[in-house]
């Protein structure tokens, strides 16, 4: 903030900077050298071609000199001039366009200057024309402004100091005029301008003061009429109720008419529609109990010349009711209900058919309501004569309804003030549906498209809003200014020459969209062909604009959290009238709920993608190589979040392949956090060679361990898992599952079933066994595992998509049986087109080795055995054409097979594997684990399973229902693998949908 100190305005930079933005060049970082309003008035100055010593003023001779600003400012003026006894101060008053109306206070020398600046009655001083000054900028900014010196454009004005405040209409908002406190420089004072804004606050309560009084003067007129016209409670006329207030600004007095609160507000707001609509007739509305209420509207004149509209209400207890017309003199109270008044339904019984329409064809009143012909008749109706006299043998009852029903005034307003009323009524409305309309999804698109969609065509033709690329990947926006991009665009009719949806959008400083960005505060346009800056953006672009009728713009940024997100602009064209301050604030009302809203869908987006790439980075890649099982598999995230549901295809030994699919309840980053845990400590226990269902047991006291540490905070809430390992040398394949959904086999003949495993508990709840099914599972056979979110759907049976999934397995026969062309065929028929959970795909056509690729002898207890199988395993290799490796496998197989003998129980077996490498196994039927040791320079044994070891690349042991087996793995040369396989580092890769 820059403090207005003395002297501060005579500082040589100031000047500088003036110079710099009259020649035309860009001045930035001047925080504490000029206020915002001031500088951004000097732009526009500069951008219309201003000269301070070379301005045109025009005078008016025209002016509304008995209007009511001038008569609500009187009294206010004359206090304000008496209680300024310090320093020579001029109290200057204009209307809305700033023409000055009067000028008063001030000592001879500082009139003397006024006189000569032109600040005299009849000139006016707008921005546009006389450059930076109070009266101008005051309705250029829409707020109080204070210019001090050099502040000011002209010349001729930098000796003043001037405070202006805007005086507003209460019932309009508009800005009547503005309220301007004058000096010299050297007498100068920061408390003018609250002084000012108190004085423009009184001005405009005096203004809302005038309308009350007009208010009653004719609601005194009516009751005149009524009485002379003998319709009062205690007249002939009683049926007709007493007064209902409420036409008065602020009054408020419950019905007489019986009616409940909600009958109540129907009618007040049918009837201030009447009021403000211009064709005005005779409305019908369906109230509660199936009573039917006619609003009838008449216009009434004061004395004064004010003109309103009263609206009385008739009630009848039935669906229909027929109101008469006002009777000529000599017309009987029959005849008068014989005749009736066309009436507009509304409500739910609009369908109804309407009241008979008069017989004879008579004259329309200019307000709506039948008129005979008769001048006594009319004056009747307009208040302003007295009754006319009855006809002989008549009597001087008036007509009215019948007897049935009530009737009684309901609203008494002034035609303006009634379409302020309904216009207040609409912009709330306008503002309730923004509340239920915007946001409603976490997508930062489409929730700016939700406020176009909402305010066009209520409020404005045309909206566009726009964003910077960071605010639509969900990053912090850094700089706005930049660069945007058009996200959404409302349009009432196509032509308007704006730009379009994806295009970027640069906006030079100085227009209405630079400015409302760099101040953090709405800009209006009432006048777009007079908007130098706005046009000079694009001017081939904005003379189409105009061209297509546009002419009015309020421009909003979009704020939320202390951040800027983008803009929204507002265009009228010819469908409405030039957008006013009231507009202003409705604008950033709505911007300011839709800011919110976008800023959260930016919140989520960031937090969608961080969790993506970090589930992304613990899912797997790429299937590892084996040739076990021929695998493909699919991930698609949940459109509500990235879930926890994983996938994994593991090597074991022996050639077998585990297949695990898995699910985290829950989606964010704690659930693919949790998964990567999960995926973790399955890897971990599948190294140990565990069988499926103790793998299980294993997890489900580590997900128990996880809830125990973290408690409330930080657990998981639930999770399943199905795990199955398969061995392509005796084509066998082991089944566990904890709460996961079964998996399906599907045979090379296309036969489909549902694998009938043991279901466990979730993981985490413990307590019961798992227990796993074995089952022989044919060569070319594909088993499919998935998570709950590809059979689980809203609305359809579990069944249901059961079946459904079967179906799309059986259609995917050869040759489109690929496990690649399985996964497209299932996501085909069961994806859903919002999936409410995320979704893991995992097939697998199983594989076999046959006989030429494996070799298994039976060995006795015999130590003699060992040269014997020494030798047998030499002459394999000799077969396999893998000479190298002979000397190596000798050694591990004398090792293993001695341990055996000696420490193991019968019975024995080897087995030699040719796969990616060559796996030798021994078999034996103790379940004592060997240990690897170091052994000392003076110990006998235990270096065996050392020198296994340091030979083989990889070994371990695995226990079996007979026993347990040791195992090594030896690499092979390249040019000896089997065919179309690779060596063991190679890698196929799988497809990850996001």
């Amino acid at each position: 903030m820059i403090q207005l100190v003395a002297a501060w305005d005579k500082s040589g930079v100031l000047d500088a900077v003036h110079d710099r933005i009259r020649a035309g060049e860009t001045v930035e970082d001047l925080a504490g050298i000029v206020r915002t309003p001031i500088l951004t008035s000097w732009q526009r100055c500069r951008s219309l071609g201003l000269v301070p010593d070379r301005l045109v003023l025009t005078c008016e001779q025209d002016l509304d000199l008995d209007g009511r600003l001038l008569l609500a400012a009187t009294p206010v003026l004359d206090r304000l001039e008496a209680a300024l006894d310090g320093p020579p101060v001029s109290v200057i008053l204009t209307d809305g366009q700033a023409r000055v109306l009067s000028r008063r206070g001030g000592d001879a020398e500082l009139n003397r200057h006024l006189d000569a600046a032109s600040i005299v009655q009849g000139f006016g001083f707008p921005e546009h024309s006389a450059g930076t000054n109070a009266l101008g900028t005051v309705l250029a900014e829409r707020r109080p402004v204070y210019v001090l010196g050099r502040e000011h454009f002209a010349d001729c004005m930098q000796q003043l100091a001037c405070a202006g405040a805007p005086i507003r209409d209460p019932l309009s908002g508009r800005v009547e005029g503005v309220l301007d406190l004058t000096c010299f420089r050297r007498h100068s004072d920061p408390v003018m301008l609250p002084l000012a804004q108190q004085a423009a606050d009184e001005i405009g309560q005096r203004l809302l003061e005038q309308s009350s009084q007009r208010e009653r003067e004719l609601l005194a007129e009516f009751l005149r009429t009524r009485r002379a016209a003998g319709e009062t409670p205690e007249g002939p006329a009683a049926p007709h109720g007493e007064l209902l207030p409420g036409g008065v600004p602020g009054a408020a007095a419950d019905p007489v008419l019986p009616m409940n609160p909600i009958d109540q507000a129907v009618l007040r707001e049918k009837a201030q529609e009447l009021i403000a609509d211009p064709h005005r007739v005779a409305t019908e509305v369906t109230l509660s109990g199936g009573r039917t209420a006619v609003l009838l509207c008449r216009e009434v004149r004061a004395a004064s010349g004010e003109v309103g509209i009263v609206v009385e209400a008739a009630i009848a207890p039935g669906s229909r009711l027929r109101i008469p017309a006002p009777s000529e003199p000599g017309t009987s109270r029959a005849s008068t209900a014989a005749t009736g008044v066309p009436v507009r339904s509304t409500g739910p019984a609009a369908a109804a058919p309407a009241v008979t329409a008069p017989t004879e064809p008579r004259q329309r009143h200019r307000t709506g309501m039948p008129r005979t012909g008769r001048p006594g008749a009319e004056a009747a109706v307009r208040g302003t004569a007295s009754p006319p006299a009855p006809e002989p043998g008549q009597s001087a009852q008036t007509p009215g309804p019948s007897p049935h029903a009530q009737a009684g005034l309901l609203l008494l307003g002034e035609p303006g003030v009634g379409r302020l009323a309904v216009l207040a009524r609409k912009r709330l409305e306008l503002l309730y549906d923004a509340s239920a309309g915007i946001g409603r999804t976490l997508d930062v698109t489409r929730t700016a498209e939700e406020l176009v969609e909402t305010v066009v065509p209520r409020f404005a033709d045309f909206v566009a809003v726009d964003l910077p690329d960071a605010v639509r990947s969900g990053e912090e926006p850094i700089d706005v200014g930049e660069g945007l991009w058009r996200v959404a665009l409302g349009a009432v009719r196509e032509g308007s020459h704006l730009f379009d949806v994806g295009e970027k959008v640069r906006w030079l400083p100085g227009s209405p969209q630079a400015r409302c960005l760099e101040t953090g505060g709405p800009v209006l346009e009432p006048d777009l062909s007079r908007a130098v800056d706005w046009i000079a953006n694009d001017p081939g672009r904005c003379r189409k604009v105009l061209e297509s009728g546009v002419h009015s713009l309020i421009t909003v940024p979009l704020r939320a959290r202390g951040g800027t997100l983008g803009v929204v602009s507002f265009y009228r064209a010819e469908r409405f009238g030039a957008f006013e301050d009231d507009d202003v604030w409705l604008a950033g009302e709505l911007v300011g709920r839709a800011a919110v809203c976008i800023d959260n869908a930016r919140r989520f987006t960031r937090e969608h993608t961080m969790a993506l790439a970090v589930q992304r980075s613990l899912l797997p890649r790429g299937l590892p190589a084996q040739d076990a099982v021929e695998a493909a598999h699919r991930y698609l995230p949940a459109q509500s979040g990235v879930g926890g549901d994983w996938f994994d295809v593991i090597p074991l030994s022996g050639s077998r392949v585990a297949l695990v699919v898995g699910d985290v309840v829950g989606h964010g980053v704690h659930a693919a956090t949790t998964m990567g845990r999960l995926r973790t400590a399955v890897h971990n226990f599948s190294a140990l060679d565990l069988p499926p269902e103790e793998l299980l047991t294993h997890l489900d006291d580590l997900v128990g361990r996880l809830d125990a540490d973290h408690g409330e905070n930080g657990g998981i809430s639930g999770a399943t898992c199905l795990y199955a390992v398969y061995d392509p040398v005796s084509r066998c394949c082991t089944f566990a599952r904890a709460g996961h959904p079964p998996p399906a086999l599907v045979l090379p003949d296309g036969t489909v079933d549902f694998v009938d495993v043991p279901a466990g508990p979730p993981l985490g709840l413990g307590g019961l066994p798992f227990e796993p099914l074995e089952t022989v599972v044919p060569e070319g056979s594909r088993i499919v595992l998935y998570t709950d979110g590809l059979i689980e759907q809203r609305g359809q049976d579990l069944d249901t998509r059961l079946d459904l999934l079967r179906h799309a397995l059986a259609d995917t026969r050869p040759p489109a049986d690929s496990p690649e062309e399985t996964c497209g065929a299932v996501l085909d028929a069961l994806l859903p087109a919002h999936p409410r959970d995320d979704i893991a795909l995992l097939v697998a056509r199983t594989r076999a080795l046959d006989a030429e690729r494996t070799v298994r002898w039976d060995v006795s207890a015999d130590p003699a055995e060992v040269p014997r199988v020494r030798a047998a395993v030499t002459e394999q290799l000799m077969k396999w054409d893998l000479v190298e490796q002979v000397p190596t496998t000798e050694l591990i197989v004398s090792e293993l097979v001695t341990n055996a003998l000696r420490y193991g129980g019968a019975p024995i077996r080897l087995q030699l594997i040719r796969d990616r490498t060559l796996i030798c196994e021994v078999t034996d039927g103790s379940s004592t684990s060997p240990r690897l040791r170091r052994a000392r320079t003076t110990d006998e044994g235990g270096r065996g399973l050392f020198l296994v070891a340091q030979l083989a690349e990889r070994w371990g042991t695995r226990y079996t229902a007979e026993g347990k087996v040791i195992w090594t793995e030896q690499p092979l040369p390249a040019d000896v693998c089997p065919a179309g396989r690779g060596p063991a580092s190679a890698t196929r890769r799988g497809a990850v949908t996001a």
